[in-house]
């Protein structure tokens, strides 16, 4: 994608997180009238191909210049962006394989959860993943003050994020881990998932503190770059999760 004015990549990222907002709102009505696990997935893959594309960035490992000099700052920014994505491959493995466990062994049933609940975290994530892209894209404009105060929010959110599964959902749910199959398809899934959210909001506090110091520009700033994309990474598995865990199928008897 072609370099862009900050204030157009702005409004790129607040018209992507609109559609994100529509898009899990949609989700959520289809659960309740409907609940037509192809339509909930489809929708899923919507919300992920535009998480992909325009936060985490993916056309950008086509960018690369094989004449470029191996010593450049260029040559190493592709490096490092192709090594992330291999890395978020290998861990889509484990993510996939929880979901396939939980595929197989709940059907077209899913845990009882607090509903509303689920789409208020939910919310706080694509929220999180809106600012953490504002943040990338102040930095990349040298502007500091909006790269830390997206930073800061994000943060604060992610805290937030995990306070809600961890702290509330954990407490108020109905069952155990040691309670049968759902207890712990939902423990497995949410606590790998939030051990992510957590490294994440680690990650931020070290960019956020960085950035404080003056230790990124426009030029180069590849730790925020890459803090961002991986925020985006764990928003992505996120949506698939919680259709998974809180909208497909009925309640478990």
């Amino acid at each position: 994608m072609a370099h862009i004015t900050k204030s157009a990549a702005f409004r790129l990222g607040l018209m992507v997180f609109a559609a994100l907002a529509v898009l899990t709102g949609i989700e959520f009505v289809l659960a309740l009238f409907l609940n037509v696990w192809q339509l909930l997935l489809l929708v899923a893959v919507l919300k992920a191909g535009l998480v992909l594309y325009y936060y985490m960035h993916i056309y950008r490992l086509f960018e690369s210049d094989p004449t470029l000099d191996h010593n450049s700052y260029a040559y190493k920014l592709a490096t490092n962006r192709m090594g992330l994505w291999l890395f978020f491959i290998s861990d889509s493995f484990i993510f996939g394989g929880l979901m396939i466990a939980r595929i197989n062994l709940l059907g077209l049933t899913h845990p009882e959860l607090n509903q509303y609940l689920g789409l208020a975290v939910t919310s706080i994530l694509l929220i999180s993943s809106f600012f953490m892209n504002r943040a990338e894209t102040a930095m990349a404009h040298g502007d500091r003050k909006q790269f830390v105060l997206g930073t800061a929010v994000t943060l604060t959110l992610g805290l937030l994020f995990l306070v809600g599964v961890v702290g509330v959902e954990w407490q108020i749910a109905p069952f155990g881990p040691g309670d049968g199959v759902q207890g712990a398809v939902f423990y497995s899934m949410t606590g790998f998932h939030a051990f992510h959210v957590l490294t994440g909001v680690i990650f931020l506090v070290i960019i956020l503190r960085n950035g404080l110091r003056g230790r990124y520009s426009a030029e180069k700033h590849w730790g925020v770059e890459a803090c961002a994309i991986y925020w985006h990474f764990v928003d992505v598995v996120w949506v698939f999760f919680y259709p998974a865990l809180y909208l497909v199928g009925t309640v478990i008897q």
